[in-house]
């Protein structure tokens, strides 16, 4: 059993993106099933916590440990198998591989060999028949499908495909007694609101889904919960608590034959709302629908001026205050031009121009586009990393919520009011198709942390009011729980904890996240 003490080695498995730092007292690396049932098993047996990481790329500190064991599932990252069933294709892979790697698969690229298990080696065929793609993007390609389905991940593409649980088949789940959970789209459901889970021992689990009713909005605030729902869902987006995925299997789309990425530069926000609502209601076929605001594009220029690493990026005007990004998938070139032209049109209607946009067209040109669109999060980081040198105790504070399309001019109100009146550094961006928006609060010392966070609080009841979701995709984890009660209420989170004991009876996964050791404890 490869467990080892967690010394100054392994420090860097103590946090996660969100820049919170845990502690623990052993970390392992299981490289099959087998080594994570023993693993499972000894601390089960103890009543060790244990928190279950993979590329620890999440920003809600989920995969920080408060306490006990982290296993960590970097080196489980193998191609398991490729099936095909009604011109779709599926592959099943452990929880530790990582995103960019499945993307150089899927296109044929050359991959060690290592990485592929029995069939699968010789499955890959399929990629001379058309291209596919697994249509689940987050913004950093080092996450793994383990973690993409630990937190029902989505990204800029999720307002045509929706998040990762649309493409999940199948997960196989390692529960704390070392039993085993295989689990296949269409196989189990409940019963209203209970569910009894077979287990490949014969045995099985049976529990009580919570009786909350979910937004009707982008979400993954807590469990999957409604009547009759598929168990599957259930254990997607589970952040940790219930057991350790060993194997997921995905669903792969054709990949469409033109992509093209249209960035629309805007003289201010209300034009950016107007253009959302416009092309919601006009296209079918737009994959994505994005915003960055004037404080994103105003660290861009910084960053373009200071930055070597950032030098490819365009020149963007002072008179540019905010950016619209859509993307068109079609199958035919007249098509893909036609839609084009199409959102000329919007734009001018919404008040923008046509002469500001930025077409991309071929690979290179979108490889561009999508370095601008990811450079706002990255530049975000290294500058609250700068200022952690002069105040340690501040961090970056991100919303991740969502509302109802019918709340997006209300809730962008909403944050720009409270923003302005506060004072605080901002950058916004996210997915505004969705109504789904990233507010960034940029501490520059104390008290800027204390309003920011203040504002987060007040914002998670406000959007509950109307509708919304505190987590549309990054998960809980340990940083939104305390939203998660006001969106729930105490009485619901309670029902949480009880479906989660009845998998896991000592609670001893992923300690901490979705509500506080002690509401576990209480039950």
């Amino acid at each position: 059993m490869n467990i080892h003490e967690l010394t100054s080695e392994y420090e860097i498995y103590l946090r996660d993106e969100s820049r919170s730092v845990g502690h623990a007292g052993s970390i392992s690396f299981p490289e099959n099933e087998a080594e994570i049932r023993e693993i499972v098993t000894k601390m089960n047996g103890s009543g060790t916590p244990v928190t279950i990481q993979g590329g620890r790329t999440g920003v809600a500190a989920g995969a920080v440990p408060y306490g006990g064991h982290v296993m960590n599932l970097s080196r489980m990252d193998q191609l398991l198998d490729v099936t095909q069933k009604d011109g779709r294709y599926y592959f099943t892979v452990q929880p530790g591989m990582v995103l960019s790697t499945l993307r150089k698969i899927i296109s044929g690229r050359k991959i060690d060999p290592d990485r592929m298990r029995n069939g699968a080696k010789d499955a890959l065929a399929f990629i001379n028949d058309r291209e596919y793609f697994f249509p689940t993007d987050p913004t950093e390609t080092s996450a793994t499908i383990g973690g993409m389905a630990a937190c029902n991940a989505s990204g800029a593409r999720s307002y045509k495909f929706g998040a990762a649980r649309n493409h999940i088949t199948r997960v196989r789940m390692i529960l704390a007694d070392g039993r085993i959970a295989d689990v296949k789209r269409g196989d189990v459901f409940a019963e209203g609101r209970a569910l009894t889970l077979p287990l490949t021992d014969g045995s099985s689990i049976s529990a009580a889904i919570p009786s909350y009713k979910m937004p009707a909005c982008k979400n993954a605030s807590g469990y999957f919960a409604c009547d009759n729902t598929d168990a599957l869902d259930v254990l997607i987006g589970s952040d940790g608590t219930l057991g350790v995925l060993s194997e997921v299997e995905i669903e792969l789309l054709p990949l469409p034959e033109y992509i093209w990425g249209v960035s629309c530069f805007l003289p201010d926000e209300a034009c950016a709302v107007r253009l959302t609502e416009a092309l919601r209601a006009g296209f079918r076929n737009l994959a994505a629908i994005e915003y960055f605001d004037r404080g994103s594009l105003d660290i861009l220029r910084e960053q373009k001026r200071n930055n070597t690493a950032f030098a490819a990026l365009p020149e963007i005007r002072e008179d540019y205050r905010c950016c619209i990004y859509t993307e068109i998938q079609e199958n035919e070139e007249a098509a893909a031009l036609q839609s084009l032209l199409a959102v000329g049109d919007c734009l001018s209607a919404c008040g923008g121009n046509e002469a500001d946009t930025w077409v991309a067209r071929s690979d290179t040109d979108r490889e561009t586009q999508q370095f601008f669109r990811h450079a706002v999060p990255e530049s975000v980081n290294m500058l609250i990393d700068e200022r952690k040198k002069t105040d340690p105790s501040i961090t970056k504070l991100a919303g991740d919520m969502a509302v109802p399309d019918e709340s997006l001019v209300s809730v962008m109100k909403m944050y720009r009011d409270s923003l302005t009146a506060a004072g605080l550094q901002t950058a916004v961006w996210g997915h505004m198709g969705n109504n789904h928006l990233h507010v960034n609060i940029l501490p520059r010392g104390g008290e800027d942390y204390r309003l920011g966070k203040q504002l987060l609080a007040d914002w998670a009841g406000k959007v509950t009011a109307m509708g919304g979701a505190v987590s549309a995709e990054h998960g809980v984890g340990k940083l939104k729980r305390d939203f998660l009660t006001i969106m729930y209420g105490e009485d619901h989170i309670r029902e949480m904890a009880a479906f989660k004991e009845a998998f896991d009876p000592k609670r001893i996964f992923g300690r901490g996240n979705l509500f506080a050791a002690e509401t576990e404890a209480a039950e």
